[in-house]
Formats: structure tokens, C-alpha cells, sequence
């Protein structure tokens, strides 16, 4: 069974409902997680993240807000079918999460050619062929962490600080 996380990292200039939205947007948008799997309620993923519940209820929502989840009163919260129609990138968003990422690979010690390597070998992996696992061991500290079993995939939920 695959391993994938959903990370909060507390230190990010991001928003924790940000973070939480674009990761699970991009599960979604790459086929990971595919047109009706479940995914864990407000209050569980809140208390695994150790996050206020109005945090995941905000990513929710704006899941919703993209069509890209449906929440029904007793089914719970599940993907919904893909657009037919390609959405539009948030520049803005995309300039952040670069220079979030950017930030991050400085941390790790990695030059500005390393980072350009990592980002050209992303861009040209086939989505559906590389490993669903979204956290490594050298991600750094990490203070709370849970799993969760959502649809017959595990997911490893977890808090950086």
C-alpha cells in the first residue's frame, strides 16, 4: 500500500489551509487520489495535523469552491470527477510555492544548479509512474504526526515546525 503525506509546515509564510488546499489540489489533479475516494473529516484531519478545525474546513472549502471535492451530509467528503476543462495556474500562488521551495532546498545545503536539476526531474516524471510517497526522511524535524486510513489509501499526516 502506498504512503502519501500532507504536511504543514509552521514556519512557511504559507497558510496552513493554503498548504493543506494546493497539496491536496495537486493528489487530486495528478491521479493520486482519483473520483470518489474519502477523505478524512474536518475534525480528523484537524486533530492529526494539530490544526483548529476552521483551518481544514477553509481548504476544504475551497476544494469545493474548485469542484475538485463534494461533501454530502452522511457520505462524508470525497473527490470529485476531474474538469473536462483545463483549469488556470494562480501566478501569484506559483510564486510563492517556488519560493517556498526555493527556501527549503537553500536549507538543505542544495546549489542553484541542484535546484534546477530537481525541478526539470520532476517536471519530466510521469506522474502516474513515480512513487506516491510525498515525504522523505530528510524532510527535517517534525514535533506531531498520525496516519490516517482514507479509502484504501494510507496517509501519513504530519506537523513541521
Amino acid at each position: 500500500m502506498s504512503e502519501r503525506a500532507v504536511r504543514v509546515d509552521t514556519t512557511s509564510q504559507v497558510p496552513p489551509y493554503e498548504q493543506i488546499r494546493a497539496q491536496l489540489a495537486a493528489l487530486i489533479r495528478t491521479g493520486r487520489l482519483t473520483e470518489g475516494e474519502r477523505l478524512p473529516t474536518v475534525r480528523q484531519l484537524a486533530a492529526d495535523l494539530d490544526l483548529a478545525p476552521g483551518t481544514v474546513a477553509r481548504a476544504y472549502r475551497e476544494l469545493e469552491a474548485a469542484e475538485l471535492i463534494r461533501t454530502r451530509r452522511g457520505a462524508g467528503t470525497r473527490v470529485a470527477a476531474l474538469p473536462s476543462e483545463p483549469h488556470a495556474h494562480d501566478a501569484h500562488q506559483l510564486g510563492t510555492l517556488a519560493r517556498d521551495f526555493t527556501s527549503a532546498a537553500r536549507a538543505l545545503g542544495a546549489g542553484t544548479e541542484d535546484i534546477l536539476t530537481a525541478v526539470r526531474n520532476a517536471l519530466n516524471s510521469d506522474p502516474a509512474s513515480s512513487p506516491a510517497r510525498l515525504d522523505s526522511a530528510a524532510d527535517g524535524p517534525r514535533t506531531a504526526g498520525a496516519s490516517v486510513k482514507v479509502t484504501g489509501v494510507r496517509y501519513g499526516l504530519e506537523q513541521q515546525t
